[in-house]
C-alpha cells in the first residue's frame, strides 16, 4: 500500500506554527520519545541499576539498533552497530581501509565533503607520521582522480552543502578497479534515499542518526563493515567494548568478532532508547516511495522560488538522479535571509560562504507546509525585511 503521508507526519511532534525544514541537520522528535525514554530511566535505570546491562539488554542495544538501521542502508544483518560519533566511525573505518591497502598511501575526497571527515583524514595522516596525504578534488572530477596511487576514496554520498548526489555504484566500482577502498558518509543518505550498500559492493558506510533517523541532539553514529572485511579490519581505536571478551578484563586487546569490533566506548542507552522509538515510523516504510515524495516537494519548492523570487540561485542539480532530500539556493545575504525566514517560522539552515538549506521529508512535510514555505521566503525577499541588524549577527550554531 503507498505511504499515508498525513498518518506519519502525525507522529512527529511539530511546534505549532512552525514548518521544519531543517531534518537534515537534525530531526524533529516523534511523539513516542518521551514515554520511551522515560520508560528506560523509571523501569529499567531506576529500577535495575547497574542490572540493567543484562535484565534489560542494554549491551546487546549497538546491535540490534544496528539491524534495525541496516534495512533501510541495504546492508545485511550483523554488518551495523551503533556508538559514539560520527567523527569517531570515520575514523575507525578509514584507518582500518588504510590498513588494508598498505602499499598506498593516498586518501581520495571532494572539496564538497563535510569538514569534519576531511579534518579526520587530515589528522590520521599526521598520526602516521606524514607518510600519507589527502587529497581533494572538486565532486564532478571525484572518478577521473582514482587511480592506482589512491588506498582510500572517502565520500559523503549526498554533499551537506548543495544536495549533489554521488553516484555510489559507479565510484566503487571504479574505485575497485583501481585497487582501492571505499568509505562512505550517509549522513545525508540514510533514511533520505534509497541506499543499497550490498548492491554497491561498499567497503564501509558510517553515518548518523540525528538528521533524517530523529533520535535527537548527540545521537549515537553507525558504522558498517561489508562481511567480507569484518573479521580483517583491525579498528584503530581498539576500545574496550570491541573487545573479544571485554569482561574477561585481559590487558592485551583481541577484536571481537565481525562487526562487534568496530564497537569503542559504553553506549549511550537514553539516546538509544529515543532512536528505538524514532525508528518505529520507519517499519513497512519503502525508502524509494520517501525520496520519490521528497523529489516532488523540492520541485514544487524551486519551482516556486525561482518563480517568485528569482534573485536566489539555485545550487542543487536539477537532475533526479543527481539529487538528495534537500535543496539550497546562493545569495550573498543568505544567512540575513534565513534568520529572517526563521523568524516568520520557517526553519531551515545556512552554510557558509552563502547557502540557505532546506530539508524536504515527506514523513512530515506535505505540499501546503512547501506552499506557505515559497510565500513566506517570496516575501522577505519583495519587501527586503531580512535587512536589519538582528539578522545579521551571526549566532555560534547557524
Amino acid at each position: 500500500m503507498p505511504i499515508d503521508f498525513a498518518a506519519t507526519k502525525a507522529r512527529f511532534h511539530l511546534p505549532e506554527g512552525v514548518i521544519y525544514l531543517d531534518g537534515n541537520s537534525l530531526g524533529p522528535m516523534v511523539k513516542s520519545a518521551p514515554d520511551r525514554m522515560a520508560r528506560v530511566m523509571q523501569d529499567e535505570w531506576a529500577e535495575l541499576l547497574i542490572r540493567g546491562w543484562n535484565k534489560a539488554g542494554w549491551m546487546a542495544l549497538p546491535a540490534a539498533m544496528g539491524d534495525r538501521i541496516a534495512r533501510l542502508i541495504g546492508a545485511a544483518p550483523g554488518t551495523v552497530v551503533l556508538g559514539d560519533t560520527l567523527s569517531i566511525k570515520v575514523y575507525q573505518a578509514l584507518a582500518s581501509a588504510l590498513e588494508m591497502n598498505p602499499k598506498r598511501r593516498v586518501i581520495l575526497s571532494d572539496t564538497g565533503n563535510f569538514p569534519s571527515d576531511l579534518y579526520m583524514a587530515e589528522g590520521l595522516c599526521r598520526t602516521l607520521g606524514g607518510q600519507y596525504r589527502l587529497k581533494t578534488v572538486a565532486p564532478e572530477e571525484v572518478m577521473a582522480a582514482i587511480d592506482e596511487t589512491v588506498a582510500v576514496v572517502m565520500l559523503t554520498e549526498v554533499d551537506y552543502r548543495t544536495g549533489r548526489r554521488h553516484d555510489m555504484a559507479d565510484i566503487t566500482k571504479r574505485a575497485h578497479e583501481m585497487g582501492a577502498l571505499t568509505v562512505w558518509d550517509l549522513a545525508h543518505s540514510a533514511g533520505a534515499i534509497p541506499v543499497d550498500l550490498t548492491a554497491a559492493k561498499a567497503d564501509f558506510a558510517v553515518g548518523c542518526t540525528y538528521k533524517y533517523l530523529n533520535s535527537g541532539p548527540g545521537g549515537p553514529a553507525f558504522i558498517y563493515v561489508a562481511p567480507r572485511h569484518a573479521d580483517v579490519a583491525r579498528p584503530a581505536l581498539s576500545g574496550w567494548l570491541g573487545h573479544e571478551s571485554p569482561f574477561a578484563f585481559d590487558l592485551t586487546y583481541r577484536p571481537g568478532a565481525g562487526i562487534e569490533r568496530m564497537r569503542v566506548g559504553t553506549p549511550p542507552i537514553l539516546q538509544m532508547a529515543a532512536l528505538d522509538a524514532a525508528l518505529d515510523v520507519w517499519d513497512g516504510i519503502d525508502l524509494r516511495e520517501v525520496h520519490a515524495q521528497s523529489l516532488r516537494l523540492q520541485d514544487q519548492f524551486i519551482k516556486g522560488i525561482e518563480t517568485r523570487a528569482p534573485m536566489l540561485h539555485l545550487a542543487t542539480p536539477r537532475s533526479h538522479l543527481m539529487r538528495g532530500s534537500q535543496v539550497s539556493f546562493r545569495h550573498p545575504e543568505g544567512y540575513a535571509i534565513m534568520q529572517a525566514l526563521i523568524a516568520e517560522g520557517v526553519i531551515g539552515d545556512f552554510r557558509a560562504p552563502d547557502i540557505l538549506r532546506f530539508g524536504f521529508t515527506p514523513l512530515y512535510i506535505d505540499e501546503d507546509d512547501v506552499a506557505r514555505a515559497v510565500s513566506v521566503l517570496a516575501k522577505i525577499m519583495d519587501y527586503g525585511s531580512w535587512d536589519k541588524p538582528e539578522f545579521k549577527t551571526r549566532a555560534r550554531v547557524t
